[in-house]
């Protein structure tokens, strides 16, 4: 009787513990997904340099608009797929040739943002660039900052976010596809959430912390 009454406290423990573990993950949800579609950083903060992780057209374009403008020297594009020319990114980027030969770099070895940050934080090194302007979608911006901030924690990151259409028209909980795409993106941002403060907190070898500053825009 004793042992039953037991197994039923723990029963009824973890029941509570499980539900109040979905509780706060789908209120995570909510916030992070009504952050992100309602929020853009844009600064005209110049940088040594510029990294765009692929994934959309506009980002490209957003990131050669502050190359142009001189918010910077130096452009890499972290992610292009291995069938896309050269041609064609300058195309997308809009970008007379002059300009786009001297000062953009194509990555093609990135697969994913922790793979966009490995390619970035190699650049980085080999030009010694102490500050680099992010641009991404404003609903990927959270997880690339943490993915970036543990690769180049002595590095400047300044975000600079792009919104993309199907979040502009309405609100993202009135699209059943909207909201199932922001939930994929939750899902991938809890384990970089998850690794940023191990790294931080646990890699007493690293000369430099993971940058502390990503956890602001998150």
């Amino acid at each position: 009787m004793v042992l039953r009454a037991k197994i039923r406290i723990f029963e009824r423990l973890a029941l509570r513990a499980i539900a109040t573990v979905m509780i706060l993950l789908a209120l995570g949800f909510f916030l992070f997904a009504t952050v992100v579609t309602r929020t853009t950083y844009n600064s005209v903060e110049k940088a040594d340099a510029i990294v765009v992780l692929t994934g959309g057209a506009e980002r490209i374009a957003a990131a050669s608009q502050l190359l142009s403008k001189g918010n910077a020297k130096w452009l890499l594009i972290s992610g292009v797929n291995k069938k896309t020319s050269e041609i064609d990114v300058m195309r997308l980027s809009k970008l007379d040739y002059q300009l786009f030969s001297c000062c953009v770099k194509l990555g093609y070895n990135a697969k994913n943002t922790r793979g966009n940050a490995l390619e970035a934080r190699k650049w980085q090194i080999e030009n010694k660039f102490k500050s680099l302007i992010v641009v991404t979608a404003a609903y990927h911006m959270p997880r690339s900052l943490l993915e970036l901030s543990v690769q180049m924690p002595d590095v400047k990151l300044i975000p600079y976010s792009v919104m993309p259409k199907r979040f502009r028209a309405q609100v993202w909980w009135l699209n059943i596809a909207n909201a199932y795409f922001l939930a994929r993106e939750y899902i991938k941002f809890l384990p970089s959430v998850a690794w940023f403060i191990t790294s931080y907190f646990n890699d007493a070898k690293r000369r430099y912390k993971p940058n502390r500053n990503a956890l602001y825009y998150t």
